[in-house]
């Protein structure tokens, strides 16, 4: 079950964008990303004003070995998505679009590609689960863990709204967060993409050449 939250800051001077959290509840009072939207647009990207800047995150990845993210992806093409493996719907489905996608780059471009995966839910996300999960799905995608407030703040830097994982009515836990993927450039490491959970395989199999090399979609 899935909610709609309103962008109500101006995080960047522009129009606002909706997203959805996983799981259940309003968060319509929390500010996510704001971005210029060209009116009429069918892109499925969203080229942002300014770029953000990749966050300064240190945690842990499904070795269980820490994983510095502004060092270890440094002028790599990077996707990043905050998500939690016991999602019903979209974190799985955007996963497996990006994977299905990245498929048809050449193999050189899927190796220099970084896919991370931060989860939202670090208390059932362990290593080796969010690991498990990971390789269903791609096994080059990188998967964080780390503990919540840290991975909360790292997300916040994006414009992106998470809370900590609750119980609703029937006591399943569920994690509600914001659902973009933004993509980091290569050339400059700066986030100036950004894709909501409406995005499909074809959106991304036709731009990640374009993401591959630093270009605009």
């Amino acid at each position: 079950m899935r909610t709609k939250t309103f962008a109500a800051a101006a995080l960047l001077a522009a129009a606002s964008l909706t997203l959805t959290a996983c799981g259940s509840g309003n968060d319509s009072d929390k500010p996510v990303a704001v971005v210029s939207e060209q009116a009429g647009t069918e892109k499925a990207a969203t080229v942002l004003d300014k770029p953000f800047e990749k966050p300064d995150l240190v945690l842990t990845d499904t070795q269980g070995k820490k994983y510095d993210l502004r060092k270890e992806t440094e002028g790599k093409p990077t996707l990043i998505y905050f998500g939690y493996t016991h999602c019903p719907d979209v974190c799985p489905s955007t996963m497996s679009n990006i994977a299905v996608a990245k498929k048809q780059l050449p193999k050189a471009e899927q190796d220099e590609l970084r896919v991370v995966f931060v989860t939202t839910d670090p208390d059932r996300d362990k290593p080796a689960e969010l690991g498990k999960w990971l390789k269903g799905i791609d096994p080059q995608f990188i998967g964080l863990t780390g503990d919540f407030p840290t991975i909360q703040a790292g997300a916040r830097t994006l414009g992106i709204s998470i809370d900590a994982p609750r119980k609703d009515k029937n006591g399943k836990v569920i994690s509600e967060h914001g659902t973009q993927v933004i993509a980091f450039s290569p050339k400059t490491d700066g986030g100036y993409v950004l894709y909501g959970e409406d995005a499909t395989v074809d959106d991304y199999t036709k731009d990640l050449p374009e993401l591959a090399k630093g270009e605009n979609p």
